[in-house]
Order: C-alpha cells, then structure tokens, then sequence
C-alpha cells in the first residue's frame, strides 16, 4: 500500500470516528487547564449543551457519509457504528441536562432550607406560575439585546469604551419604582468581554420579573494589570448605587453576578464590600452588594484545583494579568483570591460550575462553598451540573433555563428578606416567568 492510500485510509477512518470523539470528549474532557483543556472545551461546548442538534446533525451526515450501500464497506460499517456509540453518549448528555433540574433543587433546599419558597411568597415577590421548560427541545432559546433595553454605552469611569454599561429594564419601570438590580459581569479570561453576548438568558428572566439589569464593561488584560479589573467593577456598583434610582433601580439592593473571569470578579466585589485598597479615589462609596452569584469562576488563585492550578493557566495569569509570580508576590495573589475574603460578613451566595468545567476545575468552587458555610451566616447555595462544561450558560439550552430559574429562587429569598424587613418589594409582577 503506497504512503498516500495510507494516508487516505486514516484519513476516512478518522472522519467515520469524528462523531464519537466529539461525545467522548463531551461526556468526559480530554483534558483540564491549558492548553489542552482550551481544545477539550473548544470541541465539546456546544455538544454538551445542545445533545439532541448535535445528534440531528450528527446523524444526517451519517446518512449522507453511507448512501447508495456505502453503509455495507468497512468503513460505512465503522461510521455507522461510531454514530451508534455517539447517540447513546448523546442520550446520556441529554438525561444529564435534565437532571439538572432535580441537583438544583436540591441545592436549593439545602442552602435555604425545604420553606424556601415560602418567605418570597409571604413577601408576595414568589416567581409566578408560567409556560414550563420543555426538555425535549432541540434548539436554544434564542435572545435579542436590542428589545431589551432600555440604555446602552451608559459611561461609568473615566476609562473609555472600557468603562460603559448597559441597562436592561421593563418599559414599565419608572423612576422611583425602586426595583432590584443586578450587575453583571463579563468572563473572558481577563483579556476579552463587554456588556454584549453573556448571560442574556438569566438577564432576561430577571427582567420579565421587574428587575433592572446592568451588564458592564472593565479594563482588560494585558494592558490593564490587577487590581485595575476589580477597582473597575467596584466603579460601577459605586456608579449604580448613585443613579439606577433614575432608571427605576433600588440602590439599596443591588446584587451581581458573572461568568469565569466574571465569577472570579463578582465574587471578589461581593466578599470584599468596600475595601479601600480597590477603591482608590473612591474610597468612602458603599460598594457592598446584597448577594452574589458566580458562575464558574477562580476562587484562589494560588490553588485552583487542588494542584497548585493548571500550569497553562497560572502562566496566563502570571504573564497577562497580575505580571507578577505567585511564589515571590503570595501577598497581592492571595488579595486577588476570593476565597480569602471567605468571612462573617460575606453576604448570601449562590455558586454554580460544572462538574466538565475543562477550563476552571471545580475543586476551588467547592473549597469556597466549604469556607462561606463555615464562616458566614449568611445563605449558602451551591449546585454542581452534571456534565456541564465551562460557560454552559452562554446558550439558552436546557441546563441554562433550569439554572436561571433557580437562580431567580435564590434571589426571590434573598429579595424577600429584605422586603419583610421594610424595603419595598418589586414594582412589576413577574407575568409569563416559569416558575
């Protein structure tokens, strides 16, 4: 057999086991951390969030690869079966999203306890009753940001582009209606993300229940070296707090939220309520915020993962965002980690990460939902998905509904708290939310 047939052959081989690799890696990551996780993650995002297309999809190019009795030579055979093996891992993936559901209710009940519906409803702010979540549906839930809303490229700081927010709101709140707010903030390994294409699902849903949502923008690596990310963030709590009422915001309960170096981020601003050192020239604003909500970020830093932190990883940030190194600069690394923040004031926290995550491994969410339970009184919530990867909330896929819609049960408790106690509950009755 000449070289060139041999490389034909592997060739159709490969092309006839591409689908099963695909769901091998979804079902469990080739790799964690950098550089080979960045490729697992590539590959097996959006096979993990959407199992059923990719299985459509999957199987018409099967059919299409063995037409005509193509089906009966070897290699149609060992395509054929490799789609065989591949649907099954799909099913699996789907039954995973689904039990989604059930691991955040879970999660729920014992952060709050079985009653935590209750105290929304005694404070009338419960989720209403709405179109349920179908579980068989193949396509996301698709989102436009220009219907929702109501200002954009709002200027914060005195950074440019890099200081701007959007906020998002129902036409029916007004000035003065003092409805909650939520900040959000984007991932993107510290070098990308603005107030676009994330977290557009949990934005929405919040929105449709009377909520103001603020996604920002912050200065960004390599240019922008820790803590000018945080100081930033803090900016802009400081910012809502002075001038949300205007668009109908209640400054006295802002919450924020964020993904990957977004949850790094939020988590940071929530644990470290006005802390002087990330507030310079602002130091007297009140930066607290009523809870906060990360969603698969980097908790320390130093050891986020059990290991000392992906190699690939720890030299991103070495090089590009605190340009310093962990074993001679410990000090600045361990401010930077929110798990050191981990305290008696830490307010109410809901963490959510994948137990796929390729890109942050789970084991620092877990050690900073162990610290809070341990050193705070305040909520705890903290819900593993099974088999999602990193960013999974990107799409409005199944995982995603179920996980905003606990996420608006945590924050309907938290809001409830804080309504019994004298704070004025929302203005807009949350009509058409699934509950």
């Amino acid at each position: 057999m000449s070289r060139l047939s041999i490389v034909r052959h592997a060739a159709r081989k490969g092309r006839a086991l591409s689908p099963l690799a695909l769901t091998a890696n979804a079902l469990r990551p080739a790799s964690f951390g950098q550089p080979v996780g960045g490729w697992a993650f590539t590959a097996g995002w959006h096979v993990s969030e959407l199992p059923l297309l990719t299985l459509g999809v999957q199987s018409a190019l099967t059919a299409r690869a063995v037409r005509g009795g193509r089906w009966k030579t070897p290699a149609g055979l060992l395509r054929v079966g490799a789609q065989a093996a591949s649907a099954a891992g799909l099913w699996q993936l789907q039954k995973a999203a689904v039990d989604s559901k059930g691991v955040l209710e879970d999660a729920l009940s014992e952060g709050l306890g079985p009653d935590y519906t209750q105290l929304a409803d005694k404070a009338g702010i419960g989720p209403a009753e709405g179109p349920g979540i179908n579980p068989w549906a193949a396509l996301p839930t698709w989102l436009t940001r220009s219907s929702r809303l109501r200002a954009s490229a709002i200027q914060y700081g005195p950074h440019g582009k890099r200081n701007r927010l959007d906020i998002w709101a129902d036409p029916a709140i007004r000035p003065g209606d003092r409805a909650p707010v939520l900040i959000q903030v984007p991932g993107g390994g510290w070098v990308m993300g603005d107030t676009r294409h994330q977290a557009y699902p949990l934005m929405d849903r919040l929105r449709t229940a009377g909520w103001v949502c603020v996604p920002i923008s912050y200065r960004l690596s390599p240019k922008a070296t820790f803590p000018d990310h945080i100081v930033d963030v803090k900016r802009a709590i400081a910012w809502v707090k002075a001038h949300i009422a205007e668009y109908g915001g209640d400054p006295d309960f802002v919450v924020i939220t964020g993904g990957s170096a977004g949850g790094h981020l939020s988590s940071l601003a929530a644990l470290s309520a006005n802390e002087p050192e990330f507030q310079p020239g602002f130091e007297d604003a009140d930066t607290s915020v009523r809870a906060g909500v990360p969603f698969y970020g980097v908790y320390d830093l130093l050891d986020w993962n059990g290991k000392g932190g992906p190699a690939g990883s720890v030299r991103h940030i070495e090089r590009m965002v605190l340009k310093s190194s962990p074993t001679t600069d410990r000090e600045r690394w361990t401010k930077a980690s929110p798990l050191s923040w981990a305290g008696p004031d830490s307010p109410p926290m809901m963490i959510l990460h994948g137990t796929n995550d390729s890109l942050v491994p789970i084991d620092g969410a877990r050690r900073l939902a162990r610290a809070l339970r341990s050193s705070s009184d305040q909520p705890v919530v903290y819900a593993e998905l099974p088999k999602a990867q990193h960013a999974f909330d990107i799409y409005g896929s199944l995982r995603t509904l179920y996980a905003v819609r606990a996420v608006e049960h945590f924050l309907a408790y938290v809001r409830a708290g804080y309504v019994l106690e004298g704070g004025p509950a929302s203005p807009v009755a949350s009509e058409g939310v699934s509950s």
